[in-house]
């Protein structure tokens, strides 16, 4: 199986190796049988972060059809300021939209065997590229009332399976969805083992659409 986490000039790092780095525990358990790839939308090569200029290196291209996971980080940078002068985080989101990103994520979510996850402003990036609709999903806080606008249900947990789209909100959250992953795709002894390797415990009850509806509480 591959995953295959997307670089995107101003990624938010952490957004990034969070998962990279449980995925790759998780692979190192199961004997190799994952592989995990940085990838690029257009083209090999470093490829700037939001964060001090940091940089990572894509060694793909996404492919968007491959068996596996493909994984949409958020950005990095400022919350605020003009957005014709600064490259403000919803900037960077927003800008993802004229960018070969909404194509390649369609075809993702159109191939049988690609489950699409966001980690972060990577689900309110997919919601203004108008990939969201009718989803069930969350993003940063931040970005929560954005993604409604974009005709998504907003459901404010700190994983949210929607099938074959899974949503994570916050920066640090990758640690969770990475978990999840592997929970949901290998089961909970592989997850569990990666837990105990990192000492982190995951946050949250993941959501998905299984069960009664809550009463009001």
């Amino acid at each position: 199986m591959l995953a295959q986490i997307i670089l995107f000039d101003g990624f938010d790092p952490l957004d990034v190796i969070a998962p990279f780095e449980v995925l790759s525990a998780g692979s190192d358990a199961l004997d190799g049988s994952l592989e995990i790839r940085l990838v690029a939308l257009d083209a090999p090569g470093p490829i700037v972060s939001g964060t001090r200029g940091l940089e990572l290196i894509a060694t793909h291209v996404l492919e968007p059809e491959a068996p596996g996971m493909v994984i949409l980080p958020g950005a990095a940078g400022p919350t605020d300021g003009d957005p014709d002068t600064v490259r403000t985080i919803p900037v960077i989101l927003a800008g993802l939209s004229d960018t070969a990103m909404p194509d390649l994520m369609r075809r993702a979510f159109a191939a049988p065997d690609t489950l699409v996850a966001t980690i972060c402003g990577g689900g309110r990036a997919l919601g203004m590229a108008g990939l969201l609709a009718g989803r069930t999903a969350v993003t940063h806080t931040l970005g929560n009332d954005v993604l409604e606008a974009t005709g998504t249900t907003v459901i404010r947990a700190r994983v949210v399976d929607d099938g074959d789209f899974v949503s994570a909100g916050g920066v640090t959250s990758g640690l969770d969805l990475a978990l999840y992953l592997l929970e949901r795709e290998f089961g909970p002894q592989i997850s569990l083992a990666v837990e105990a390797l990192f000492e982190y415990e995951r946050r949250g009850t993941v959501w998905a659409a299984r069960g009664p509806e809550a009463l009001p509480l």
